[in-house]
C-alpha cells in the first residue's frame, strides 16, 4: 500500500467562516470544542505570499483559531477578507462541497439539545439505515447558524459491512471530555 512518507494521522480538518467570533462560539458553547489558539492577521501586504503558500489573493488576510473537539480531532477555522472572495457556498452536490460528522451516543437527544440551539437548523428528522453495508447507521444533517453542514451519527457495533473487510472506523470509547 502506498502512502506519504512518516504520515501517521489527520492533524485538523479546517473550514473557512464568515465571522471567527460567532463560529469559536458555537463550537465552544454548543459544539463543546475547547478553543487551544488564535492568531492573525495573516497576511502579506506587499508581496505574494498569502498566494504562493495558501493558493489565495496577495492581498487576502485571515484570522485563524484551532480548537480541539474531544480526544482526537483538531478543528482550524479561517475567517478571510480578500478582494475576490466569493461568499457563496457550495452545496454538498457541488464540488468542494462538505461536512463533518460528530458521532453521538443518541441521533435523537443530540437533536432534541441542538433544536434549542439559536440559528441551528436540523434538516429533516433522524434517519435509519435499514439495509447494505452501513445498516443500523443512524443519522441526521444540520446546519449551523452560518450555514455549515454536520452530521449527526451513530453506527452500532457491528456494522455489516465489517463481515466483509478488516478495515474498521475509528470509534472512540468512553465519553468526550474537555
Amino acid at each position: 500500500m502506498s502512502r506519504i512518507p512518516g504520515a501517521r494521522a489527520v492533524h485538523h480538518i479546517a473550514y473557512t467562516v464568515p465571522d471567527l467570533d460567532q463560529a469559536v462560539d458555537f463550537f465552544t458553547e454548543v459544539i463543546g470544542a475547547e478553543l487551544a489558539y488564535r492568531l492573525g492577521p495573516v497576511e502579506d501586504p506587499e508581496g505574494n505570499w498569502m498566494t504562493e503558500k495558501l493558493g489565495v489573493h496577495p492581498r487576502a488576510s485571515a484570522q485563524i483559531a484551532m480548537l480541539r473537539l474531544g480526544p482526537v480531532t483538531n478543528l482550524e477555522l479561517f475567517a478571510y477578507t480578500s478582494p475576490d472572495q466569493d461568499r457563496s457556498r457550495p452545496r454538498n452536490s457541488d464540488w468542494g462541497g462538505h461536512h463533518f460528522a460528530l458521532y453521538v451516543d443518541d441521533v435523537d437527544k443530540a437533536v432534541a439539545y441542538l433544536r434549542e440551539q439559536p440559528g441551528v437548523t436540523i434538516l429533516g428528522e433522524p434517519e435509519t439505515i435499514e439495509d447494505g453495508p452501513i445498516a443500523g447507521d443512524r443519522w441526521v444533517y444540520f446546519t449551523t447558524p452560518w450555514g455549515l453542514h454536520m452530521e449527526l451519527i451513530n453506527m452500532p457495533d457491528g456494522m455489516p459491512f465489517e463481515q466483509t473487510t478488516e478495515t474498521r472506523l475509528f470509534r472512540l470509547e468512553g465519553e468526550w471530555t474537555s
